[in-house]
């Protein structure tokens, strides 16, 4: 039942309130970051005041304004909405925490700046979370991009630039090559651009053919999801800092592709049409091609960002996959893999972060016995990534056994054998790191060596000098060089991969909501 409320715009503006005032307390570092932190934990306790009405059953609804009849700025929050929005609205609480840590221990340039797109992002997203219309969701989708260049390109390299060139490329050009031109399309056979559960398309009058080629530009158009070969962008994004890259992979940018995908499927389409055509079956061949070519090709790659950039790829993939099984319990899972795998991969992303505040590394070839020396750190990342590969009592495990007996339910033995395939290859590339950390020996003064002489290949890092003066010292042992704002959300983002794997059943309903 549809029920007015102003809470859609409270969790909308808060952001851009705290962006202004973070602006300008920018000659004061801890009121700057206060202002930021204050923003984030309005936002999270507003998106979650809504929970008891989702759960009840109810949408609340917002219009600024209207342009024409069935043409307006408009907002509503259901349980899909909901899923998304309070994943990315609490994780952004602790993105900030360990960006207070992370950004003041490497000293880093443009810090007012940095927080302050960090927040217009969450505005976006939760823009783009809550909207009720292709229209609205489209405004906030190319702001989202927009606003992330310039946290990709916060280092201003030419690496840095590079990398922001193709980010734009690929987002800027499949959104305005496949994206506008789908929901223009859909509007002009619809009469709509609002989303419809069971979909809007049924009843358009357009063929067969019309309809499948509608659904491939909505499929090129999500390129945020970085489904092949639009995926380029996401590894080159890494050169940004850590909060960045975990911004992209588990708060905003990724999961709101999913997102497009989720809503295009569910409501655009309808479960309905979507049968009739068979074009589930054809998005489980193109998701499935994803999710194994990210899984080999994280096997030959030494850098632990690019390992988890690819990782990232290929679970984006699991999620789509997910939903166009359309059967009861896969789609269970690809819902609920959007937040299980934010939780799962913000872990590793932090874990990331912490060894190389700590330890200059970036390379797994580095990391020989680096578990003995930052032992917290990398139980953290162990955690995070048998979640990700989908060991009990993680929360992960739950995200591969419903797409697992999902797919047996739909008689789609072939998705079947590619989840088998690419658990394997994940536990292949994750344990190899956890071995290392672990297990791993190194002579005295070797790991040093080896990232030193590393570093010194990356002329064009900003951080370069700065990376070689640490490198230069051997590492302290424990966890001592680790910022305690690094360490702190890094340990409770494990411990959440953790209870989530205990206590799903919270999940579940939220999940059952969607699909109710």
């Amino acid at each position: 039942m549809p029920v007015e409320s102003v809470k859609p715009l409270v969790a909308l503006i808060a952001p851009l309130v705290g962006a202004a005032l973070l602006v300008a307390s920018r000659a004061r570092p801890n009121l700057r970051e206060t202002w930021s932190l204050l923003a984030a934990v309005t936002q999270c306790v507003t998106v979650f005041s809504m929970v008891a009405a989702v759960f009840a059953g109810d949408t609340l609804d917002s219009t600024l304004f209207s342009f024409m009849p069935e043409v307006a700025l408009a907002f509503r929050v259901d349980a899909l909405a909901l899923l998304f929005a309070g994943t990315a609205s609490a994780l952004w609480v602790v993105s900030i925490l360990y960006s207070i840590g992370y950004m003041r221990a490497l000293g880093e340039q443009d810090q007012t700046r940095f927080y302050a797109l960090f927040a217009l992002a969450l505005s976006a997203t939760i823009g783009l979370a809550f909207s009720a219309n292709l229209l609205t969701f489209y405004l906030f989708y190319e702001a989202l991009t927009f606003i992330t260049f310039g946290l990709v390109t916060h280092h201003k390299t030419a690496e840095a630039l590079a990398a922001g060139r193709k980010y734009l490329a690929y987002h800027i050009g499949t959104s305005v090559a496949f994206l506008l031109p789908a929901i223009i399309w859909t509007y002009a056979a619809s009469g709509t651009f609002t989303f419809e559960r069971g979909g809007v398309l049924a009843g358009a009058g357009l063929s067969s053919t019309a309809l499948i080629v509608l659904y491939f530009l909505f499929l090129g158009g999500v390129g945020k999801a970085a489904i092949m070969p639009l995926h380029a962008w996401l590894p080159a994004a890494m050169v940004a800092p850590v909060p960045v890259s975990a911004l992209l992979h588990a708060v905003a940018v990724v999961n709101a592709g999913v997102f497009l995908a989720f809503r295009v499927i569910l409501d655009v389409f309808g479960q309905d049409l979507m049968r009739e055509l068979n074009l589930g079956a054809i998005t489980l061949v193109v998701v499935s091609v994803t999710i194994v070519l990210a899984s080999f090709h994280a096997l030959r790659l030494d850098s632990l960002k690019a390992i988890l950039a690819y990782s990232t790829i290929g679970q984006l993939s699991y999620m789509i996959l997910g939903v166009a099984l359309l059967s009861p319990r896969g789609m269970t899972g690809g819902a609920m893999h959007l937040a299980i795998h934010s939780i799962s991969k913000i872990t590793l992303f932090f874990c990331a972060g912490a060894i190389y505040v700590g330890t200059g590394r970036t390379n797994v070839s580095e990391m020989d016995g680096i578990g003995r020396r930052l032992p917290l750190v990398m139980a953290a990342f162990s955690v995070g990534a048998l979640s990700i590969v989908g060991l009990p009592p993680m929360s992960g495990f739950w995200t591969k056994w419903y797409l697992l007996t999902g797919s047996l339910q739909a008689r789609h033995i072939g998705v079947f054998v590619v989840l088998l395939l690419s658990t394997l290859l994940s536990a292949v590339y994750y344990l190899k790191v956890v071995r290392r950390a672990f297990f791993g020996s190194a002579e005295p003064g070797e790991l040093e060596r080896s990232a030193m002489a590393h570093v010194g290949s990356q002329a064009a890092s900003a951080n370069s000098e700065r990376e070689l003066a640490r490198l230069r010292t051997p590492m302290d042992a424990g966890t001592r060089e680790v910022p305690i704002l690094v360490l702190i959300p890094t340990l409770a983002m494990a411990a959440a991969v953790i209870v989530l794997g205990i206590f799903p059943r919270p999940l579940l309903v939220l999940v059952a909501r969607v699909f109710g």
